[in-house]
C-alpha cells in the first residue's frame, strides 16, 4: 500500500526539499530523500489500520458489545428478559453488567489523563519513543490476545471489563508516541495531509476488518449455534467462540500493520544534554512547562483546551450514533453495523480529502469548517423526522466531518510542537482529552432526561461542537512553534 500522490512526490512536494535534492522533516532531523521519506508515511500510516483492530473491534463493536450482552448475567434473570425486556430484575442486572465496565473504563481514563504527558516527556530525546511504542504496541496485542479467554458467564464480566480498561491505558500510551512521530514523517508542507492519510487509512482499515470478521465468524447464516462462513459456535452452548477467535484475527491484523512502522522509520537520536529526571520529578518539569506555555504561548494552550472540548464531541458522534440509530430511527443490529462500514468509509475518505486542505488553507480552516458543518447538521437531524433515510444521509453527512476534524487537530499540534518536545505535549493532549470526556455524555443525558427522548440528546452534542467553535476563534490561523 502507497500514499496517494505521484511516485516523485507523493510524500513531498518540490517546494520541500533543499538543495541537495532532499527535504527536512517538520522535527528538523536529518534530511532525507523524498523516496526514503514517502517510504516512512506509509509505514507511518499503516500503524494507524493496525490500530483500528483495537478502536473499531475491542472498543467499540466487536468486545464491549459482547462483555455488554446477556451472555455475562445470570441465565435465569436473562430469561426473564427474553419474556419481558421491562422485568425489573433484569433491567437491575443489566445495569449492574454496565456499571462494572464503564467503572474500570472510567479508572482507566484517570490513569491515562495522569501518566501520559510525563512517559511522553520521558520519551523525548531519550532515543527511545520508536521503543516504547513497539511496547506498548505489543502489551495491547497481549491484551488482545488474552481477551480469547473470557468465555461467557458472570464469573468473566470482571476480568473481561479489567482487559478491556488495562488494553484501553496501552492503546492510549502508545498513541502518544504515534502521533508524536508525525513530525519525523512529514514536511511543513505536507503535515496536515500526511495526518489525514493516517487517520483516513484507520477509518478504511476499520472497514476491511469489520467485513471479515463478520464475514468469517459473527453473521448468521441461518445455521443454529453456529455464525460465519466458518460456522463457528457461538452463544453460551458454543462458549461464544465466533466473538473469541474474531478477537483473536483482530490481534493478529495490528501486528501485521504495526510492524512496518518499526523497521521503516528510524528511532530518534538520543539528547545526550537533556538531563535526567526521576519519575516523580517529571511532573514538576511538565509543570513548569506549561507555566512557561502559559506565559510565552498562551493560545496553544487555548488550543489544546479548545481541541479537548470539540474531540470530546467528535467522538460522542460515533458513540452514541448506534445508540441513536436503534432507539430514534429504527435500525436492526444488522443495519446498525452496515450503517457503522458506511460511516467509516465516509469518515475515511472525508479525511484523505480534507489533508490537501490542511496543507493549502491551514489547519485551522479544516477544523472551524468542519466544527461549523458538524454542528449544521446536528440541528437538522434535530428538526427532521426521526425516518431512516433521513438519518443515512445527515447521519453520514456528519461523519463525512468527523475525521478531518480530528486529523487537522492533530496537524496542528504537530506544527506548533517544538523539536524535542513531542511526547510531552501530545502527552498534554491525550490527558486535556480525557480531563474533558465527561461533557458531551453529560449533556447527552441531560437533554435526554429532562426531555424523555433520545433524540433530544442530539442537543447535547451540538452544544459541545459550538463550544468547541467558539474557543477554536481566538486560535491564530497561522500556526506558530511554541517557544518553550
Amino acid at each position: 500500500m502507497a500514499l496517494p500522490g505521484r511516485a516523485d512526490d507523493g510524500a513531498t512536494s518540490p517546494s520541500d526539499a533543499t538543495p541537495s535534492g532532499r527535504v527536512e522533516t517538520v522535527d528538523g532531523g536529518a534530511a532525507v530523500t523524498p523516496k526514503e521519506l514517502k517510504k516512512r508515511a506509509t509505514a507511518w500510516a499503516l500503524w494507524d489500520v493496525g490500530n483500528s483492530a483495537f478502536q473499531a473491534v475491542v472498543v467499540t463493536f466487536v468486545f464491549a458489545t459482547y462483555l455488554a450482552s446477556d451472555l455475562f448475567i445470570d441465565p435465569q434473570v436473562a430469561a426473564l428478559g427474553d419474556a419481558n425486556p421491562l422485568d425489573p430484575q433484569y433491567l437491575a442486572a443489566q445495569a449492574a453488567s454496565t456499571n462494572v465496565i464503564a467503572n474500570l473504563s472510567t479508572v482507566a481514563g484517570l490513569l491515562v489523563a495522569l501518566i501520559a504527558p510525563v512517559l511522553g516527556q520521558r520519551s523525548d530525546g531519550s532515543g527511545k519513543r520508536k521503543l516504547w511504542l513497539g511496547i506498548f504496541t505489543g502489551i495491547t496485542v497481549l491484551i488482545m490476545l488474552a481477551m480469547f479467554f473470557i468465555q461467557p458467564g458472570e464469573e468473566y464480566l470482571f476480568w473481561g471489563a479489567l482487559l478491556l480498561a488495562v488494553g484501553t491505558i496501552f492503546a492510549e500510551l502508545s498513541g502518544v508516541n504515534y502521533n508524536a512521530m508525525l513530525s519525523q514523517v512529514s514536511t511543513p508542507k505536507n503535515v496536515g495531509r500526511i495526518s489525514g492519510i493516517g487517520w483516513g487509512f484507520g477509518y478504511l482499515g476499520s472497514i476491511v476488518l469489520l467485513v471479515l470478521l463478520l464475514v468469517l465468524f459473527i453473521q448468521s447464516f441461518g445455521v443454529e449455534g453456529r455464525n460465519g462462513v466458518l460456522g463457528v459456535p457461538s452463544g453460551v452452548d458454543g462458549g461464544a467462540l465466533d466473538i473469541r477467535f474474531a478477537i483473536v484475527l483482530a490481534a493478529v491484523w495490528y501486528v501485521v500493520f504495526a510492524l512496518p512502522v518499526m523497521f521503516k522509520v528510524p528511532e530518534i537520536a538520543k539528547d545526550e544534554n537533556r538531563p535526567k529526571v526521576g519519575f516523580f520529578a517529571s511532573y514538576g518539569v511538565l509543570f513548569r512547562v506549561i507555566g512557561k506555555l502559559a506565559k510565552s504561548d498562551p493560545k496553544l494552550l487555548l488550543f489544546l483546551a479548545a481541541s479537548a472540548v470539540f474531540r470530546d464531541g467528535l467522538q460522542a458522534i460515533f458513540a452514541f450514533g448506534a445508540i441513536l440509530a436503534a432507539q430514534v430511527y429504527g435500525f436492526a443490529p444488522s443495519e446498525v453495523i452496515y450503517f457503522a462500514v458506511a460511516a467509516n468509509l465516509v469518515a475515511g475518505l472525508g479525511t484523505l480529502a480534507a489533508g490537501w486542505f490542511d496543507d493549502r488553507f491551514g489547519p485551522k480552516l479544516v477544523i472551524m469548517a468542519s466544527l461549523v458543518s458538524l454542528t449544521a447538521f446536528s440541528v437538522v437531524l434535530l428538526f427532521l423526522p426521526s425516518e431512516q433515510t433521513v438519518f443515512w444521509i445527515f447521519g453520514l453527512a456528519l461523519c463525512l466531518f468527523v475525521g478531518p476534524a480530528q486529523a487537522a487537530s492533530r496537524s496542528y499540534l504537530s506544527r506548533a510542537t517544538p523539536p524535542g518536545r513531542e511526547g510531552e505535549l501530545f502527552g498534554l493532549y491525550a490527558t486535556t482529552n480525557r480531563v474533558a470526556s465527561f461533557i458531551t455524555p453529560a449533556l447527552f443525558s441531560l437533554f435526554v432526561f429532562l426531555s424523555g427522548n433520545p433524540k433530544m440528546g442530539i442537543i447535547g452534542i451540538g452544544i459541545v461542537l459550538a463550544v468547541g467553535f467558539l474557543m477554536m476563534l481566538p486560535v491564530p490561523s497561522k500556526v506558530k512553534q511554541a517557544s518553550a
